[in-house]
């Protein structure tokens, strides 16, 4: 586990019981019908599944946890691991291969210091390889957060990083 990892992985005392209470009682109605779009809450609070919250959230909505690490484990969209506050998406289909989209992943690579899968030691990013984002078009394409970079050359890799700042 890198450093980012261990300096914002939030402890029991760090959860804000209340605020899970909010999400899940006033949201959701605490019914285990909901259990996704619960942890979809809790992950767009904390930025990924903190384990004090899914020991609650089990407990609360009468789930044993074993389930919930699954559901949690299951989806790709879920992360039990802190992430950056921008989450980088580097398109490798196809499409964005052909495009030179390896070239963007190695310069993003090379410009934040870590590899695939990884979170700067700051928490600003993590970058996270996708096999397609679904505009093969605009190739290559980077989506950080929920904005689309598209027909990008490596050598703007810095410039729009720098949007992020």
């Amino acid at each position: 586990m890198n450093q980012a990892a261990t300096t914002q992985n939030p402890t029991t005392e760090e959860v804000d019981f209340r605020e899970l209470d909010d999400i899940i009682d006033k949201e959701y109605g605490s019914d285990r019908e909901n259990l996704i779009m619960i942890l979809q809450a809790i992950q767009r609070r904390y930025n990924y599944l903190p384990k004090p919250t899914l020991t609650y959230l089990a407990t609360k909505i009468g789930v044993p946890y074993s389930q919930i690490y699954g559901v949690a484990t299951f989806y790709a969209t879920f992360s039990l691991e802190p992430r950056g506050r921008n989450i980088i998406s580097i398109c490798l289909g196809t499409a964005c291969h052909v495009r030179g989209g390896e070239r963007i992943r190695e310069r993003l690579v090379d410009t934040l210091h870590i590899q695939d899968g990884q979170t700067t030691e700051d928490g600003r990013y993590t970058l996270e390889s996708v096999r397609c984002i679904g505009c093969c078009s605009l190739g290559p394409v980077i989506k950080i957060n929920e904005d689309m970079h598209g027909r990008i050359a490596s050598d703007e890799v810095e410039k729009i990083l720098n949007q992020y700042e």
